[in-house]
């Protein structure tokens, strides 16, 4: 079984990512979670670009690492200077690590355009540069900066500062694809001329600004490559880097290679969710492996199929990188669909097709859908749906009356306040709340009314509202759908209403909301008590 490393650089290339920071605090985080994982490097900066780098450095010497070794990052020394001058190479000594990548240039035209010396003194950079560090005792790795532009311009030159790098002491020499415009063919090609001329260890790493990060980093070990950098999640500038998170399973599952412990691949979509919280980035649900739809099934035909085999439609089982798999329901559904959704549900009621029960509910769901519900994001509300057709389900409270009163008092000052009145049992309860506009003094007085009751209301927190006009054509009087996100302290759901009302399209997925969190939280009760 081949061994291949794996280098992160998310605390360092995938900050330079657009819209992505992290504090220092973040990035010690994160470096546990990778070292957990098993990753084998992980790039904590520059040291000499920022302050906040450096800090990193110095906290991480009491981080609680147990396999992973942190690296730093830096440059060649400047033309016509010495290492040992040189302010970027002491603050990697600085910094206290046991291993640093150092990039050199490796395409001509970068040398005498963007350094502007010569061939020569670019070679003699890199050289001492690299004795240096390794006098100093590191472990260095040379990262050859746009090696495969600099290789299809001028490959005996490209060829020339690698090997400086490795005449120097270089423990591994890292090819890159900084613009990310190489084709697989090129890599699988390149990579392998540069694995046969060169005596030591050879990695990959490439941008996405070809899409074909992910598939250039597997071509390169195929073509001899032993370490593969990368992000998590795909982090980086411009289009990103070599997203980890697709690499590491392709090459454990895909490739039979060694690279991280096996048992710990379950751990990669927490990893990838944790760190896209860290980063505050909504996490791409279209993610290969780790993403929320990447085993999500919505055509009846595939739902079908997958009831009997699911490597029908699924090419690892979803619980090997920790994902779930889910069926969603919308117009495209089919029996299969309401029958899967009602099993996973612990609906126990005659699910057969011939049931006319199960296909009523897809009727009713397809007619709610042509509507304008859409349930993909509104799992709750389906759960309500389909407990209201098959176990009797009833509403733990109704609404008597509902007036809205809005009131423009001065300047862009206006008023809102929800009075309700509303039946819980036997009991009626009337109430009133304000609020800083319409759907929030309805969210209050709902609330108000029900908490005597259903105390734990409290711990029920709406944490999105999302408004979407279906049907622009008809102006203001367009159908509106309203899809909310309520939160507890363990988990979220999804609700939905929809009508010409904006008000009473979110009077629809309010009600869902709180009658399902109320539904969760008697399940629990009822499986504790018993």
């Amino acid at each position: 079984m081949k061994k291949v490393s794996i280098y992160d650089t998310t605390l360092r290339d995938g900050t330079q990512g657009e819209g992505i920071s992290l504090s220092v605090d973040d990035k010690l985080k994160i470096a546990v979670k990778l070292d957990r994982m098993g990753i084998d490097y992980i790039e904590g900066g520059w040291p000499g670009s920022n302050p906040k780098d450096m800090e990193f450095f110095l906290r991480a010497r009491e981080a609680d690492l147990e396999h992973a070794t942190i690296t730093a990052f830096g440059s060649t020394c400047r033309p016509g200077g010495k290492p040992s001058e040189d302010s970027s190479m002491e603050a990697v000594l600085k910094s206290g690590v046991k291993a640093a990548a150092v990039f050199g240039k490796s395409w001509d035209f970068h040398v005498t355009h963007a350094l502007k010396t010569t061939l020569k003194e670019n070679l003699r950079m890199i050289y001492d540069s690299v004795a240096y560090l390794k006098g100093k005792g590191l472990e260095v790795i040379y990262d050859g900066e746009h090696f495969f532009d600099g290789y299809k311009n001028n490959p005996e030159y490209a060829m020339e500062t690698i090997l400086a790098a490795q005449d120097a002491g270089a423990d591994l020499i890292c090819l890159c694809d900084t613009n990310g415009g190489s084709l697989p063919a090129d890599i699988l090609e390149i990579v392998s001329k540069v694995t046969s001329a060169v005596k030591v260890p050879v990695g990959i790493h490439t941008h996405n600004d070809g899409e074909l990060a992910v598939a250039n980093s597997l071509m390169a070990v195929r073509a001899g490559a032993v370490q593969v950098q990368g992000t998590i999640n795909g982090f980086g500038e411009r289009c990103g880097n070599a997203n980890l998170c697709s690499v590491i399973p392709n090459l454990v599952l895909k490739m039979g290679c060694q690279c991280i412990p096996e048992d710990r691949l379950a751990g990669l979509t927490e990893l990838s969710r944790y760190v896209s919280e860290l980063a505050n980035v909504i996490p791409n649900p279209h993610q290969p492996y780790v993403g929320n739809s990447a085993f999500a099934h919505k055509g009846g035909i595939h739902v079908s199929a997958m009831l009997k085999h699911p490597e029908t439609y699924e090419h690892i089982k979803p619980e090997t990188v920790g994902n779930v798999r889910r069926v969603l329901v919308s117009e495209l559904s089919g029996m299969s669909n309401i029958v899967y959704k009602a099993e996973e549900l612990n609906i126990n009621v005659d699910l057969s097709h011939t049931n006319p029960e199960t296909r009523a509910v897809l009727e009713e769901l397809k007619d709610l859908e042509h509507r304008g519900f859409q349930f993909e994001g509104a799992e709750a509300s389906f759960e309500l749906l389909l407990r209201k057709a098959f176990n009797g389900y009833h509403e733990p409270f109704n609404l008597e009356t509902l007036r809205i009163i809005m009131e423009k008092r001065e300047e862009n000052d206006i008023y809102s306040e929800a009075i309700i009145k509303m039946r819980v049992g036997q009991e009626i309860v009337h109430t009133a709340a304000e609020g800083n506009g319409p759907v929030n003094a309805l969210d209050n007085a709902l609330r108000k009314a029900l908490e005597g009751f259903y105390p734990e209301i409290r711990q029920m927190q709406l944490a999105d509202y999302k408004v979407r006009v279906l049907g622009g054509n008809d102006g203001t009087g367009a159908l509106v759908r309203v899809l909310i996100e309520t939160r507890d302290k363990h988990e979220s759901w999804g609700t939905v209403g929809v009508s010409e009302n904006i008000i009473e399209a979110s009077w629809q997925a309010l009600v869902d909301s709180i009658a399902y969190g109320l539904h969760k939280y008697s399940k629990n009760k009822e499986q504790q008590e018993a």
